[in-house]
């Protein structure tokens, strides 16, 4: 294994990409801040001293993602097609959840752009509410899944148990790990035509970002994620799961296969 930011001397070097060809590429990273009980309930109430801290952080995680061949020396500067910054409030493991998606049609990855959108939404928070408790913890910040390239498709595997730091003693009960980070994500694939139209070739989505595990909620949902959400609405759609065709609304689980296709024409 070689590292490609290194050239034959040793030195750092930035890659030159301009040999790869485009494709459609995708990124998820994950991460959390971990606080008191009491300062999340600040937060939640929307009774924070400066404000709106969920919108401050957003805005960040999205400006960092934009920025990030600005803060990281080696990386290039890319135009991202969509970055988005989500945020879950788990009271139980009195933390906040943040995931950051980030994709465009390019020559080079954007997990850096994903991992920097989490660090900087996590920071925001610490920053927004370190007034009322500085013993806030970032913990867990880490790439999810990544598409595109000639790499292709990378998961998380679940199964690897977690870092030792994961257990430490701290003056906060360190909450288990969610069920949405142990789901396999539906996988989705579009062809010919639709392919097209839409302008991707596959996405990947955990079943908890779902309205409902139906497939009608998938297809608001690819909707939201794409700059002709029109080419979804199309009459007589085709769509298989896991390989079989299927008519009307039908039930998902984790790990599915969803494959669409444009309608069929001709005699």
């Amino acid at each position: 294994m070689t590292l490609t930011h290194l050239n034959e001397r040793g030195e750092a070097s930035m890659v030159d990409v301009s040999d790869k060809q485009s494709s459609h590429r995708e990124a998820i990273a994950t991460g959390r801040i971990v606080m008191q009980p009491d300062t999340l309930k600040l937060l939640a109430d929307g009774d924070m001293p400066k404000g709106d801290v969920l919108a401050t952080a957003r805005i960040a995680g999205i400006q960092a993602a934009k920025r990030t061949h600005e803060l990281i020396p080696l990386c290039h500067a890319l135009m991202l097609s969509k970055v988005a910054v989500d945020f879950e409030l788990d009271i139980a493991g009195h933390c906040v959840r943040v995931k950051a998606f980030c994709r465009l049609e390019g020559r080079t990855g954007v997990e850096m752009e994903a991992l920097t959108a989490v660090s900087v939404a996590c920071l925001t928070l610490y920053d927004m509410c370190k007034a009322v408790d500085r013993g806030m913890e970032i913990m867990d910040v880490r790439l999810e899944h990544k598409s595109g390239g000639q790499s292709g498709v990378w998961e998380r595997d679940t199964t690897v148990e977690s870092s030792p730091l994961d257990t430490r003693e701290t003056s906060l009960e360190t909450p288990e790990p969610s069920d949405e980070l142990n789901e396999s994500p539906i996988q989705i694939r579009f062809f010919a035509e639709l392919r097209e139209r839409l302008g991707i070739e596959k996405l990947s989505v955990l079943p908890g970002h779902l309205s409902s595990p139906t497939l009608s909620a998938l297809k608001e949902w690819i909707k939201s994620q794409v700059d002709t959400p029109e080419a979804m609405d199309q009459p007589r759609l085709l769509c298989a799961i896991n390989h079989d065709m299927v008519q009307g609304d039908a039930a998902l689980g984790a790990g599915d296969e969803v494959a669409f296709f444009p309608p069929v024409t001709g005699g």
